[in-house]
């Protein structure tokens, strides 16, 4: 009969749908049932990166649990073995002896580069550069020179530099040696954000700064290099470690001493090889040094609260949409190859 057969055909129907949304949702859900823990350093404004990486795995189904912090060297090795999930500011090839030190390849999963093009040096107020003709690091080995700088009072240079654990004390302690700067030029280490925030109050007194930075990051749009500061070039290319033969120069000859770097997600190798989702977005999801940076110094105007940060995470997720989506959709066909 006519009715037995809608009937009949409604429920072949329903039993279809019982059986495909599992899979619908699978599909869209690949990380259903699964725990991440992200991880970063001390520095705040490296919440809006890992956040974006975050609310992307949340959308594939994972759950995301807050952020933890962990200075670089110890971040590589929770990631390594499996005390935390992934990192989103791995700094290669600055981290290099971190991301060796944790197991390499065989601990650490690690493809596609998050943002690119992240520079760092030192710096000082372009008054002074221009006064005393500074341009080179080295020139502080000069007493007088030195005494331009010194905040302290005990006649050497007061350089604000890196805390331990970030990977770019090595280079700065390096430096001192293999420039002959260890009598002439005092590494200050401490909390950054506070020793910059000293740093800047100082350059808007008038008197000279010395210390370290890097871009992306909200210091050089208040003490903008080329106009505020001025980079200072080292006489020659000095790494620690592995990279002790690396040339440090950039593309137009410059040489700040430090290699240009690429920001990139590292993630258990375990973890990436039990969710390809996972794997293929931390491979594709990029993000640009104006777009961080114009980030940070929203931050540093105020919006600095969590609940800031999420805010400027949801508004970058939306004017990006398309792309977002596009991330996703290539995550999840990875859970399916």
């Amino acid at each position: 009969m006519p009715g037995q057969w809608i009937r009949r055909g409604g429920l072949v129907t329903l039993a279809v749908l019982l059986v495909a949304s599992p899979i619908t949702f699978a599909q869209e859900q690949p990380g259903q049932g699964v725990t991440v823990q992200p991880v970063k350093s001390s520095i705040a404004e490296e919440t809006f990166q890992t956040l974006l990486v975050s609310r992307a795995l949340e959308a594939l189904g994972f759950e995301v649990k807050p952020i933890m912090d962990l200075e670089y060297d110890r971040g590589h090795v929770a990631v390594a073995n499996g005390e935390a999930t992934f990192m989103a500011n791995h700094w290669d090839p600055l981290h290099t002896d971190f991301y060796e030190a944790a197991g390499g390849d065989d601990a650490l999963y690690r493809k596609g580069t998050y943002s690119p093009g992240a520079l760092q040096g030192y710096l000082i107020d372009r008054e002074t550069a221009r006064q005393y003709d500074i341009t080179n690091i080295q020139q502080l080995k000069d007493p007088k020179i030195a005494r331009l700088f010194d905040d302290n009072g005990d006649g050497r240079a007061d350089l604000v530099g890196c805390p331990e654990g970030w990977g770019c004390e090595q280079v700065i302690e390096h430096h001192l040696d293999a420039y002959d700067l260890r009598d002439t030029v005092s590494h200050r280490q401490g909390i950054y954000s506070q020793l910059i925030n000293d740093t800047i109050e100082r350059f808007r007194d008038g008197q000279p700064v010395l210390y370290y930075t890097w871009t992306p990051y909200w210091v050089s749009a208040v003490m903008e290099p080329g106009d505020d500061v001025l980079w200072l070039e080292v006489p020659f290319s000095s790494l620690p470690g592995k990279r002790s033969n690396v040339d440090t120069s950039l593309p137009d000859g410059t040489d700040y001493g430090f290699q240009a770097n690429n920001q990139r997600i590292i993630a258990n190798q375990a973890f990436a090889d039990e969710n390809p989702s996972a794997a293929r977005l931390f491979e594709i999801i990029q993000l640009s040094a104006n777009d961080i940076s114009n980030q940070n110094l929203a931050m540093r105007n105020g919006e600095n609260r969590l609940a800031d940060i999420r805010r400027h995470t949801s508004e970058w997720i939306e004017s990006h949409r398309e792309t977002f989506n596009q991330w996703l959709e290539k995550a999840r066909a990875a859970a399916q190859e």
